[in-house]
Order: structure tokens, then sequence, then C-alpha cells
């Protein structure tokens, strides 16, 4: 009784081909139709629709199928396509994926191209023709490019959702009143004010604008980059710019691309109305410039915000940011800074943006981390556990065993392989079943190799986790012996070397609202490593609205 054979149908259409004959729906008609006349199964049938060709990172059902394949669900012979192009048009990834399917014993047929990878000469069909494939997808792309390139020069909309204050009408872009006003008015605030983007969007919220939500604009609150891709962009002096960004492939890595913004681009004319003068766009252009242009400290060169970042806002629980205010001395001689920590208020809560207004002194938050850390090496308990913890040696017992299996494993496997070679090398050509022999052997040496590669990998992967873990121990040790000389050291430090030294073991700070009536700031503190707390290794510490530094209590960790 012949074997039942059985299939699965791959269909694709991509954004730049929707045309009779190429329709989902006509690909599956015609393959249902093939597979019927062979006698073949349809077990299964995988559809991207509007995905283009040119690798398969875009392709979920593509790569499912092929995942389907190599865990054997369905046990199918073939996987038919209509044309060889709806398999993909990138060489390299089209013989990776039909190597792949034949190594789980699975060949593909092209309906329309009369290919059969299962017969001699279609893998080679199909080494010609998806090259052939690939030149022919290119053409299209350079095609598309140029025609948009063409209605740039135009000044025509390119496409894409209408920029904020404008709307898209049969595919020219028309004022929209509604939208226009505040546009105007960011305009009027940055180059009429003081303020930079930041503060424009911060004086837009406060004063009650909102932005209308659409496709691309779904917050209907102001920020930072909105304000600066609304100075940035020329349409709104009438001009159209194309070229601005442009992804590029990324140098040794096989079909991954980024997008790099690009110096020069094409600036036209636009079909369009402007919304300010190319003037006004123009004086917004250099601020934006001068703005950019890097500040130098020219005071108090040697200081540093030790803690920004790491000290959380009591109220949206962002990074509290050092700043500076230069007040003149009362003798008018000189100036003198007065450093703080203060919320950057962008973070929204419920609805709004974070209105903590308190401004620290920076002397006081640090002299409180500072006294902390002293009374807490300055315990004997503190102190012998670190030395115990420094000693202690790194248990990798099971990696180290997992990691021997491995080796041995990979010692057998080319033991294997190697035996296999000779024995292939040894074949009698003169035997009837030479043929048969062969592909047989040549089959289980490949899946040696595959077996070797694999073993290989995770011989790799193991030690690459002990070295990990050997790392961390080098890392938490060199903190610990810093730690240990602390009352030593840390007066010798230059602003910098203490905000490198909290860093490397400090993750954050959580701190009251308000300064406590014992005179305590600090609520809690976790580390990046566990220290020695009342007879136990902590993470976290923290303290209650009554107590002192010495009652601290342990906190479970928060695993990241």
């Amino acid at each position: 009784m012949n074997k039942q054979v059985r299939c699965y149908i791959y269909i694709r259409v991509s954004t730049a081909i929707q045309v009779d004959g190429y329709s989902l729906d006509a690909q599956r008609e015609q393959l249902r139709k093939y597979a019927e006349f062979q006698s073949m199964t349809v077990v299964r049938e995988y559809a991207d629709e509007g995905k283009s060709g040119k690798n398969i990172e875009g392709r979920a059902a593509f790569r499912q199928m092929l995942q389907d394949i190599e865990a054997g669900k369905d046990h199918v012979d073939f996987v038919l396509v209509y044309k060889l192009s709806r398999f993909g048009r990138n060489a390299a990834d089209v013989l990776s994926s039909l190597q792949k399917m034949q190594d789980y014993g699975v060949n593909l047929i092209c309906v329309e191209d009369g290919i059969d990878s299962s017969k001699e000469s279609g893998k080679l069909m199909i080494s010609v023709l998806s090259a052939v494939a690939e030149i022919e997808r290119e053409n299209i792309l350079v095609q598309t490019m140029e025609g948009r390139r063409q209605k740039a020069r135009e000044g025509k909309w390119n496409g894409g959702f209408a920029p904020y204050g404008y709307d898209l009408k049969d595919g020219e872009l028309k004022i929209a009143e509604d939208e226009a006003g505040l546009i105007r008015l960011i305009y009027d605030k940055y180059l009429n004010t003081p303020m930079g983007v930041g503060a424009v969007a911060d004086w837009l919220n406060e004063h009650g604008y909102r932005k209308k939500t659409r496709q691309n604009n779904t917050l209907d609150y102001f920020s930072a980059p909105f304000v600066k891709s609304v100075i940035d962009n020329p349409v709104y002096c009438g001009k159209l710019a194309y070229g601005r960004r442009k992804t590029e492939k990324i140098p040794g890595r096989r079909n991954e691309f980024h997008v790099v913004k690009q110096q020069n681009y094409m600036l036209n004319e636009g079909m369009h109305e402007a919304i300010i003068s190319e003037d006004d766009w123009q004086k917004a252009q250099n601020k934006r410039i001068k703005n950019n242009e890097k500040w130098e400290k020219t005071h108090s060169l040697d200081h540093e915000h030790i803690l920004s970042g790491i000290v959380k806002c009591p109220v949206c629980d962002s990074g509290l940011y050092g700043n500076v205010n230069r007040k003149k001395k009362p003798d008018g001689s000189s100036y003198k800074d007065y450093f703080f920590y203060a919320c950057k208020h962008r973070k929204m809560i419920d609805g709004h943006l974070c209105d903590y207004r308190r401004q620290w002194n920076e002397e006081f938050i640090n002299s409180a981390v500072e006294e902390f850390i002293r009374k807490l090496v300055q315990n004997p308990d503190f102190d012998a556990a670190l030395r115990k913890r420094i000693n202690a040696q790194i248990d990798t017992k099971e990696l180290n065993a997992e990691l021997e299996t491995l080796q041995k494993q990979l010692r057998q496997v080319t033991g294997a392989k190697d035996k296999l070679s000779l024995q292939l090398d040894a074949l009698d050509i003169t035997d009837r079943h030479y043929d048969k022999k062969y592909a047989d052997m040549l089959d289980r040496l490949e899946r040696l190799y595959d077996k070797i590669s694999d073993t290989e990998s995770e011989i790799e992967n193991v030690k690459t986790r002990i070295q990990n873990i050997e790392m961390d121990k080098i890392s938490a040790d060199n903190v610990y012996e810093l730690l240990l000389r602390f009352n030593m050291l840390y007066d010798r430090f230059s602003d910098t070397e203490k905000k490198a030294f909290l860093r490397s073991f400090i993750e954050r700070i959580d701190i009251y609202p308000e300064k406590q009536q014992n005179g305590q700031i600090l609520k809690h503190i976790r580390f990046r490593f566990p220290v020695f707390y009342k007879n136990q290794d902590v993470f976290d510490i923290s303290w209650d609205n009554e107590t002192t530094v010495e009652t601290v209590v342990l906190m479970s960790r928060k695993d990241t």
C-alpha cells in the first residue's frame, strides 16, 4: 500500500504585489488543485499577508511552519508554494530554509515554476531562481524609492500619517485649524522666550493645553520629543524633506538593519500651505543649534552630583537630578554655589505630571547616606562577615559537572564522526548498494556534525555562565574590600570617586517626602550586593516613620 503523501501549503502576498494571480485566495486555490491532482493531503496552511519576502524575520507564519517541520508536528513530505518568489526573495534565506526543511525530510514544490527539490535538478534551479528573485526584489525597491523621490521633488506628500497641524485629504496636506493654533504657539514660546523644548512642553501642560489624539499622537499631554519634532520639521514652513533618515544594513549582520539620520537630504517646496514663516523656522533651527552646544562647567569644577539618579522622587519614583543655584555673596565680592536634588516632573501620575516641588540640599542627603554607611561598617559583625565573604569560594560544582559531561559527549560524538568518515572512505564503489550506503552514511555524518555544533554551543554557554559567576564574585569582593576601608578612604575620595564608589554597591535610595520629626530623611536603600546586618545577608534596608538608623528591618529582594 502506497504511503499517503502529506503536505503544507504556504502562501504570501507583499505590500508591493497584490495583483490577480498573486492574491492569497488565488494562490490557495491553485495549490489545493495541484495537491488534489497529485493525490496529496493538505494538512495545514500558512499565510503571511502584506509581508515582504526580503527575509524571514517579519514572516510569523513562515517561521511557525519551519518550527512545526523541525518538531515533526504533522510528518509532512512537502511544502507547496505557488512560485519560488512566494517562498522568499533573499537567496541566502531561501537556501538555508530549504536546507533546514530537507534535514527533516521535507521538500519544496514550486507549482508555477515546475520545481521539485526532491529531484536532482530541483535544488540547482532553486539556487538560480532565488538569486533572480532577490535581484527582482531589489529592482522593485529601487523603482519604488525613485517614485517616492520624484513625488518629493514635485512637493507632494509622500505617504504616512499627516503631521500634527495638518489633515490628509485626497493625498494632499491641508491645514487643520483646530491643531495649527498649537503649532504657532509652540514656535512663539520657543522663539520669544528663553524656554527650550522641554520647558515649552512643561508650560503647555501646566497651562491646561491638550493635544488632539489621533493615529500617531495617542497622548494628549505634551512631551519634549513632540515639541522637538515640531520645531525640527520643515513641513510647517511649507517645505517637504525627503531622506532625513535612511535604513542601512548593520555591518557584519545578515538581514539586520537600523535607521540612521542623514546629514544631507532633499528639501523641496511643498504644494501645501505653511503654518509658520520660513524665517521663523530658520530662527528656530539656529536656536536649536545654539542650545545643543556642549555646556562646559566654569564654576565648582570639582563638584559632582554624587547621588543624582539613584535617589528617587518620593512621588513619581523617577531619579532626582542634581542642579545648582548660584548666588552672589552678601559682600558682592563673588558667587557661592548651592547644590540641590530635585525632580524633573516628567513622569505622569494618575494622568498628571509629577508635582513634587521640594528641592533637597545635596549635602544634607549625601551626609545622611554617608553617616548610615559609617555606622554599618563600624559594626564588628559586619567586618567579620565581609572578610568571610571575601574568602569564601564560589560554588560552581553543578556547572562544572555539567561542563564535564558535555565535554565527554563531545569527545564521543567526535570519535563517532571520525570513525564514520573512515568507513565512508572505505566503501567499495563496485558494491551494488554503494549509492544507498553512501547516502545513508552521508546523512548520519551530517547529523553528527549537527550534534557536534550543538554540543560546542552548549559548552560555550556553560563556560560563560561560570565566568559570569566568577566575575560577579570579583566585582563584589572589590566593593567589599573598599567597604572594609570606608572610614579610611572615603574622605580622601574626590566627588567623582565618591560617586563611582557609591553607585558600585547602592542600586537605589528612597527618601521621605519631608524630613521626619527625628531628622530622618532616608526611607529605604537597596544594594547591588548583599550586606551583613543583624546576623543576616540583606539586599534591602528600610526605616519606618518613628525609628532611627539603628532599627533596620530585612525586606525580601525583588528580582529584576
